[in-house]
C-alpha cells in the first residue's frame, strides 16, 4: 500500500513537471479554453511593424487586449457568426493580404539594397543636379505692356521688391518680392532659365520674358556653387526607394509571368 501510494506521488509530480512548461506557454484560460502567449506576441509585432515600439511597460496591456478578444471571438462563434458568408469571404480577404504582405516582406529580406547600389544611384543624382544654382527674384504679370510698364520704372529707379509685392501675380514669390531663393535653372521652364543663365549678377532683364505663366521680369541676384547633401545624409532615403523600385520590379514581372484567361 505504502509503494503504492508512492508511487502515485511520483507520477503526479511528473506530471505537474511536464505541464509546467505548457501552462507557461499560456497567459489565461478564458471559459475553458487556452489563450497562447504567441498571441501577445504576435500583437506585438504587428503594432512593431506599423511603427509602435512595444515597451516592456505595454506587456500588460497586450495581456488583456489578447484575453478581451478571446472573449468577444467566444461570443461571436457562439452566436454563430463565423458560419455567415460575408464573415468567410472578410476573412479569405484577410489571409490574402496577410500572405502577400509575407511574400512582400520575405523578397526585401533576400534582396536588400547594397552600399554600391546606394553609391551608384547618389552618383546619378550629383551628376544631374551639379552645376550653378541661382538666387534669382521675379515679377509675373499677365501682358507684356504691364512688364514693360515695370522694367521701365525699374530702369527709373523704383525698387524691385516694392513692385513684386504690389503687382506679381505669383502667389508663392510675390509676397516675399519676388524671391525664388536658391535653385538650379532646370528648376525652372525652359524660357525663364534661359533667360536667367544670360543674366550677370545684380543685372534685370532687359525685356519681358514670356512663359506659359505671363510675363516675367527677372534679376539675378547671386551665383554659387550647387550645395548638394552629402552621401550619409541621404543614404536612408536612396536606399528606400531603392528598395521599392525592386519591389515593383518583383510584382511587375509576377504579373508578366502569370497566366491570366
Amino acid at each position: 500500500m505504502k509503494k503504492q501510494l508512492l508511487s502515485a506521488l511520483a507520477v503526479a509530480a511528473l506530471l505537474g513537471v511536464l505541464a509546467a512548461p505548457a501552462a507557461a506557454q499560456n497567459i489565461a484560460i478564458v471559459n475553458g479554453k487556452a489563450v497562447p502567449k504567441t498571441r501577445v506576441d504576435a500583437l506585438a509585432q504587428q503594432l512593431e511593424r506599423a511603427g509602435r515600439p512595444v515597451t516592456p511597460e505595454m506587456q500588460g496591456q497586450l495581456r488583456d487586449e489578447v484575453i478581451a478578444r478571446e472573449i468577444f471571438v467566444q461570443e461571436a462563434q457562439k452566436q454563430g457568426l463565423e458560419a455567415r458568408d460575408d464573415f468567410k469571404s472578410q476573412m479569405e480577404l484577410a489571409r490574402q493580404a496577410i500572405l502577400i504582405r509575407e511574400l512582400f516582406s520575405e523578397f526585401q529580406k533576400n534582396n536588400p539594397v547594397s552600399d554600391a547600389e546606394v553609391q551608384a544611384e547618389y552618383d546619378k543624382f550629383t551628376a544631374a543636379n551639379g552645376g550653378k544654382e541661382y538666387r534669382a527674384r521675379h515679377i509675373l504679370v499677365e501682358k507684356e505692356d504691364q512688364a514693360k510698364a515695370i522694367i521701365a520704372s525699374l530702369k527709373k529707379g523704383a525698387k524691385f521688391e516694392d513692385i513684386a509685392k504690389k503687382q506679381s501675380k505669383d502667389p508663392g514669390s510675390g509676397a516675399n518680392g519676388g524671391d525664388l531663393d536658391w535653385a538650379a535653372a532646370g528648376n525652372y521652364v525652359k524660357e525663364f532659365a534661359e533667360a536667367l543663365v544670360k543674366l550677370t549678377k545684380g543685372k534685370i532683364t532687359e525685356t519681358p520674358v514670356k512663359s506659359q505663366f505671363g510675363y516675367h521680369i527677372i534679376r539675378l541676384d547671386d551665383i554659387r556653387d550647387a550645395q548638394l547633401p552629402k552621401l550619409e545624409e541621404v543614404k536612408p532615403q536612396i536606399a528606400q526607394q531603392l528598395q521599392q523600385q525592386k519591389l515593383a520590379k518583383f510584382q511587375d514581372d509576377l504579373r508578366t509571368k502569370a497566366k491570366i484567361e
